[in-house]
């Protein structure tokens, strides 16, 4: 057995920030970062623009450091290594390789996993489902090859995906969606049909009001299977219907609830000295009220840091976070700010959809939620988040909305 003083699972991006909060705070303490992937430490959100546009380069474009950082750093970087088991009360975990590590403390970051929908035909070769590097980078090898795309799903995956592939040549994409518009949850349902409607002048081939029933082929995709009853013919399909979190190693534990991993404001969860962000993490929501688990890069950045620094001892900072990511189709840059878990009582839009420059804004009940910006500057960007902090409503807006 040998002994560290943090052990942090998962050498993503919510990994290595909390290896960074820590070396903010403590340059001496013993730290291995464990991950299952083989390659370095990456920026999962840059993948589909480096690896499927239409100059695609090298893995290395991605990597948040390089291998020298890791090593000047003095953190004990694992790759293609997994935590197989863990004991939270004696704070010892088990590699695959059969190795035991005692640690002091602990970081969860596992991530999650593309969810797979229960049909037929999901292991068939040619059917993606896009996660890691590796995914992506089997991917273009095969657009190469087959020019007919299907793309499943209606998510910022989906139409990130669909977009980067349809400015490939020779390639033809298609999107099965099971809603009547586009991003219609961001932007309402006036310019979601507008999205839609953009793609289709792109050369994407939509199917809206569709959903999957299965994947048929013997070996190798042939179609795919609608419930309406329809089939459409692909030799490429890309399942992109969210994704799940990495639970495995906690399961039967109270760290693997449903939902997430329970954690307090400072990001610790109730087994003292085991904390958990990214993905899985699922916290109390100090803007809007309640708890929420957010998948986006932003938020397993800024958590990262807090834990590693809450993980030191050296500080003790509270995580509060104003939900925000962005997302660029085409020519389109989008940034979502706010909470659109729930839909709008009303919307309001500025500027001109024509022009591709325009903001929605988001209220419940007459409380501001959330602003979905295309093409705008970083200042009204700012201007929204600070507005939201500000405006009265959070607990109070939902209750109201259940009355």
């Amino acid at each position: 057995m040998i002994r560290r003083d943090y052990l942090i699972v998962g050498a993503g991006i919510g990994g290595v920030s909390a290896c960074e909060g820590i070396r903010e705070h403590d340059k001496k303490g013993t730290i291995v970062l464990a991950g299952n992937e083989t390659a370095l430490p990456y920026h999962r959100s840059q993948l589909f623009p480096s690896q499927l546009g239409k100059r695609a380069g090298s893995a290395e474009q991605v990597q948040i450091h390089d291998a020298a950082w890791f090593a000047k750093n003095h953190i004990e970087l694992r790759l293609d290594t997994l935590v197989t088991q863990i004991n939270l009360e004696r704070h010892i975990a088990v590699l695959a390789n059969g190795q035991a590590i005692e640690f002091r403390k602990a970081c969860m970051a596992m991530g999650s996993r593309a969810r797979r929908p229960q049909v037929a035909g999901g292991n068939l070769g040619n059917v993606f489902y896009l996660r890691t590097l590796r995914d992506v980078q089997a991917l273009r090898e095969v657009v190469d090859l087959e020019n007919e795309v299907a793309v499943i799903g209606g998510g910022c995956i989906a139409l990130e995906t669909a977009a980067l592939l349809a400015q490939l040549p020779k390639v033809k994409v298609s999107i099965l969606h099971r809603g009547a518009q586009l991003w219609a949850r961001y932007l309402g349902p006036e310019l979601g049909a507008w999205l839609a409607d953009y793609y289709t002048k792109q050369g994407v081939k939509l199917m809206l009001n569709q959903s999957l029933s299965g994947f048929e082929g013997r070996t190798v995709l042939k179609n795919i299977a609608m419930k309406s009853g329809d089939r459409i013919s692909a030799g490429l399909a890309i399942v992109a219907l969210g994704a799940e979190p990495n639970l495995g190693l906690v399961a039967g534990t109270p760290l693997a609830y449903p939902h997430g991993t329970p954690v307090n404001e400072y990001l610790e969860t109730d087994e003292k000295g085991i904390f958990a962000v990214g993905d899985i993490a699922s916290y109390p929501d100090k803007i809007f009220g309640g708890v929420r688990r957010f998948e986006h890069w932003p938020c397993a950045v800024e958590q990262g840091h807090i834990a590693g620094a809450n993980m030191s001892g050296k500080k003790r900072i509270k995580f509060d976070f104003l939900p925000h990511f962005s997302s660029t189709v085409f020519d389109l840059h989008f940034d979502f700010v706010g909470d659109f878990s729930r839909p709008a009582t009303r919307l309001e839009v500025e500027g001109d959809h024509a022009k591709k420059k325009f903001a929605v804004r988001h209220f419940i009940l007459g409380h501001l939620m959330g602003v979905t910006f295309c093409n705008q500057p970083a200042e009204k960007i700012e201007a929204a988040k600070a507005e939201l902090r500000a405006w009265p409503r959070g607990k109070k807006a939902a209750v109201e909305e259940q009355k």
